[in-house]
């Protein structure tokens, strides 16, 4: 059954791949983007991402993007930059929305090299619209693509906003587990 919520993910290497693969897997419009024309070209070429997750066919659904703009028409989006670009990203991606008030899924492993505050800390800084939310492992990206059972946990602030996420994610092999501490989930 098709899901008419359509997500973004920004960030094509393994994690947010597997990611998309595991949304789109669910019958969602999926839009995943990278910076680097070369590589979203391969993606939709190949309906495979070589490079980072090799072997995990992407499903038709999937569509790979350099165009951030595209982020204002999802629903939720899924953070998974690097944590050491993720801010100069998380202001592009604010700028292309116009500032709107998104749910976005942190997914970035690590604190911001400069500054060391956590990914939710950067979100409330330069884009305090989003509503932040952080999904951490311990987890494999290839195991969550084929489908294997996987468990992480899902922080967010308020109840209604962990039931979006949990909602927007659990699969009868993925089973997020929810909390409201976002820093604790971080770290």
């Amino acid at each position: 059954m098709a899901d008419d919520r359509s997500i973004f993910v920004a960030g094509a290497g393994a994690w947010g791949t597997a990611l998309a693969v595991l949304m789109a897997n669910q019958g969602r419009s999926t839009m995943i983007w990278s910076r680097r024309k070369d590589h979203v070209r391969a993606l939709n070429e190949e309906r495979e991402n070589r490079r980072y997750l090799p072997g995990i066919d992407l499903p038709p659904s999937l569509e790979a993007t350099t165009d951030l703009s595209l982020a204002s028409s999802a629903q939720a989006l899924v953070f998974s930059v690097p944590a050491q670009h993720s801010r100069g990203v998380l202001i592009e991606l604010c700028a292309a929305t116009a500032r709107m008030r998104l749910p976005v899924a942190l997914c970035s492993k690590g604190l911001e090299r400069d500054t060391l505050a956590p990914m939710h800390h950067v979100l409330e800084e330069v884009w305090p619209e989003a509503e932040p939310a952080v999904l951490s492992g311990p987890s494999f990206a290839a195991d969550v693509a084929r489908g294997l059972p996987t468990a992480v946990t899902l922080a967010a602030p308020t109840p209604a906003a962990q039931d979006f996420w949990l909602g927007l994610l659990a699969t009868s092999s993925f089973r997020p587990y929810a909390s409201d501490d976002l820093m604790g989930v971080e770290l």
